[in-house]
């Protein structure tokens, strides 16, 4: 099932063209991984898929309904969860607390899910810890507990590996591939790490200048040349 679709998105910063004519599709069941160098445009798009940012025009749909004029909150709240770059935790709060902020639009009295702890067994051991005392991957772990707290359909993650130690990049891998497989959810992975990104990727897109300049199936990248593409 497609949970994402982005139609001919344009998006400007003053007078500049940040975006063209972007489309793209996230599938149920699939990871799908957007390569580029930095400052393409990679995560103006996601900004704009959250609603951080407006579009100038084109259409996003979540589940088959448009979500183009609904605020940060209400794409949350429809099931969309978000991994921003630099993960952006708490660092004065609690690795509980943090979890917590994930199911800000719950019920007061919901339990943290179980299943965090068994795809990150270290943030058990931590709860009581302040999010800044964390490692940066341990960090990392906690922020995408956080976005999977609510249980969203759709998880967006903006370069999970950066600044990561090999062995936590390698248990990052591990669940993102775990979760797709369920096949309950589509996964957006914008990456710079390329073979962490041909690793996971279902279907892949390279973006240059706002544009997608080439798009296929993971399995395909390294036959046509994705490694050169996004090379620096």
């Amino acid at each position: 099932m497609n949970m994402l679709s982005v139609k001919n998105v344009n998006q400007y910063y003053g007078g500049s063209h940040i975006l063209r004519d972007v489309s793209l599709e996230a599938h149920l069941g699939k990871v799908t991984v957007l390569l580029g160098r930095n400052g393409v445009g990679k995560t103006t798009l996601l900004k704009a898929l959250m609603g951080l940012v407006p579009i100038k025009t084109g259409s996003i749909e979540f589940g088959g309904r448009s979500i183009q004029s609904a605020t940060p909150y209400e794409r949350a709240r429809a099931g969309i969860g978000f991994v921003p770059q630099g993960r952006e935790i708490f660092a004065r709060l609690t690795v509980e607390e943090n979890l917590r902020m994930g199911l800000a639009y719950k019920p007061a009295r919901t339990p943290i899910p179980s299943e965090l702890f068994e795809l990150f067994p270290v943030l058990k051991q931590m709860l009581g810890r302040r999010g800044g005392d964390l490692s940066g991957g341990q960090q990392q772990q906690l922020a995408i507990a956080r976005a999977l707290a609510a249980g969203p359909k759709l998880l967006i993650l903006d370069e999970p590996t950066e600044g990561i130690q090999p062995s936590i990049i390698k248990d990052i891998g591990r669940v993102i591939r775990m979760l797709a497989d369920r096949g309950d959810m589509a996964i957006l992975l914008v990456e710079q790490y390329y073979d962490f990104a041909q690793e996971l990727a279902d279907d892949y897109l390279v973006m240059e200048r706002g544009e997608f300049i080439a798009r296929g199936l993971g399995k395909d990248m390294e036959a046509n040349g994705v490694r050169q593409l996004v090379a620096i």
